[in-house]
């Protein structure tokens, strides 16, 4: 169902305190054909087990270019991004080229002698509420300083939506500016993201190297999630490599940092998706585990979250 991609009612928690009023505001705007259900039936085959390509993913992007046959905005129309409390509205250069400028939100801080620990953030769903900034103070709490980047096609901005691809570049572009701002340890440089955010991370992480990453309830096969969401479908369907381009399960190989999944008890069974992902990371020595945390797709983000603090912690 759609609502798996944004926040609910059942994200409301007593470990997360997040009110019913910031839950509804990280969903508005919302247009009524996002959440609509997806198709029930795909017009393209869904492998039953995901190949494995032999490249290396960041090697395979650099020649590899998404075919969008239809072309336009996010498939959630959402209002322009203000400045939720707590964060610093910047803007960074999106895409490969920088050609788009994208709002991202950043949290305040000063620089000193001591660089800092950063962590970048990809959200869920595909637009940008302040609700998913709020989920971001226990990483300030912290002592992180943390970045939620929007992306292409979001909240009214410039660029088209490509389900993950193109977004992965604007991912990577966020991280550059990131670990570029003044007192930022580049070596604490820290990767998050829940849901597509996790999906994006896994991506990302494939490409550059971060200190380490924690996707949250991250989809690691394409078919699947656009079998699931076929009205998402912009790239030509008749092109496996549009998919595997898209799926980190055919790349596990090519995680590039030590990766912690984390996902809710209570979320749909994809554990042969990742877990084939984390043999095949296995099999080439990268260091990834999975943690299941109580709660549903949405409510787990919290206490993952905190986790992921945690795991981050090991290499600070």
């Amino acid at each position: 169902m759609a609502a798996d991609r944004i926040f609910s009612s059942n994200f409301i928690s007593k470990e997360g305190g997040l009110s019913r009023r910031t839950l509804l505001a990280a969903v508005a705007g919302l247009s009524a054909a996002a959440l609509l259900p997806a198709s029930a039936h795909a017009d393209f085959d869904i492998p039953e087990v995901p190949p494995l390509e032999k490249e290396d993913y960041g090697e395979a992007r650099k020649r590899f270019h998404t075919n969008l046959l239809r072309k336009g905005p996010s498939p959630e129309q959402s209002p322009p991004l203000g400045t939720p409390a707590g964060a610093k509205r910047v803007t960074y250069p999106g895409g490969p080229d920088g050609s788009i400028e994208l709002v991202a939100w950043l949290s305040h801080y000063e620089p000193t002698g001591k660089p800092k620990p950063a962590v970048l953030f990809l959200h869920g769903g595909n637009a940008t509420g302040d609700g998913h900034w709020e989920l971001m103070k226990a990483y300030w709490e912290a002592g992180y300083v943390v970045m939620l980047p929007s992306f292409r096609g979001e909240n009214g901005q410039a660029g088209n939506y490509s389900g993950f691809y193109d977004e992965t570049s604007d991912a990577l572009a966020a991280a550059s500016y990131l670990e570029e701002l003044p007192g930022i340890d580049k070596n604490r440089f820290f990767l998050a993201g829940h849901s597509n955010g996790g999906t994006l991370a896994l991506l990302a992480s494939m490409t550059r190297k971060f200190r380490a990453s924690a996707p949250i309830s991250a989809g690691v096969n394409s078919w699947r999630y656009f079998g699931r969401f076929e009205r998402e479908v912009r790239f030509d369907e008749n092109d496996p490599k549009e998919f595997i381009m898209r799926s980190s399960v055919c790349f596990g190989h090519s995680l590039k940092c030590p990766t912690l999944l984390l996902r809710g008890t209570e979320e749909r069974p994809f554990d042969a998706d990742h877990q084939l992902l984390m043999d095949r990371a296995k099999s080439a020595g990268v260091s990834i585990e999975a943690k299941l945390l109580p709660g549903n797709h949405n409510g787990v983000v919290p206490g993952a979250v905190v986790e992921s603090i945690r795991f981050f912690s090991q290499f600070s």
